[in-house]
């Protein structure tokens, strides 16, 4: 069964959900298919700021991150540069999977930025040393990241999500059913489990 996972490497739920679904998809047999959510793109057409939130809430976002990251033993943290843009990082995994390395390529970037607190991801030259790590030449990965194809992949998946319902990031989707956020891994290892959603057995 394949797991449709709408990530914006920005997001911090993006950051557990994607540590969190990976032990369930093996468990299950499942195939993790990552898809770009460009959240800056989606956010300028909501008209939505992160500032603008609460202040109470952006006090108390930051400990319960940490909590998830005391449960779950994960070394998150902050990074001091947050946000970043986030497209140029959309549009490396996308340049990686000529080399079939996109899930690799996602945990590198999870790991530099949100637990080595390293933004210079942000950039392509950033990119091109996490790419290196991967064995990836720098010539090749720089044609692939600067293609008009690449950029435009990243705005199809983007636009796809939004007409299938997607609304943030991350998104799990499986068999149509959404499931939004880091904390419905027991209904996706149900659904993954049955064949089915909670709902439809109701």
């Amino acid at each position: 069964m394949d797991i449709e996972f709408h990530w914006d490497p920005g997001s911090t739920n993006t950051y557990f959900a994607w540590h969190l679904l990976k032990p369930i998809a093996r468990n299950y047999g499942a195939r993790i298919r990552p898809h770009c959510f460009n959240l800056g793109y989606v956010f300028r057409q909501n008209r939505y700021a992160l500032s603008d939130e609460p202040i109470a809430k952006m006090r108390n976002r930051k400990r319960d991150l940490m909590r998830w990251a005391a449960h779950y033993e994960r070394p998150f943290r902050i990074p001091d540069r947050f946000p970043i843009k986030t497209s140029r990082i959309l549009r490396a995994a996308v340049a990686m999977r000529a080399w079939n390395q996109e899930a690799a390529f996602m945990d590198a970037v999870m790991t530099q930025y949100w637990e080595q607190n390293n933004d210079s991801i942000a950039e392509d030259d950033g990119l091109v040393a996490l790419a290196q790590q991967l064995s990836i030449p720098e010539t090749s990965f720089r044609a692939a990241l600067t293609a008009d194809e690449t950029g435009q992949t990243v705005v199809n998946e983007t636009q796809s999500g939004l007409d299938s319902g997607v609304f943030g990031a991350p998104t799990i989707v499986i068999e149509d059913e959404i499931y939004w956020g880091k904390d419905r891994m027991e209904f996706i290892a149900r659904h993954l489990e049955t064949g089915q959603s909670h709902l439809a057995s109701n």
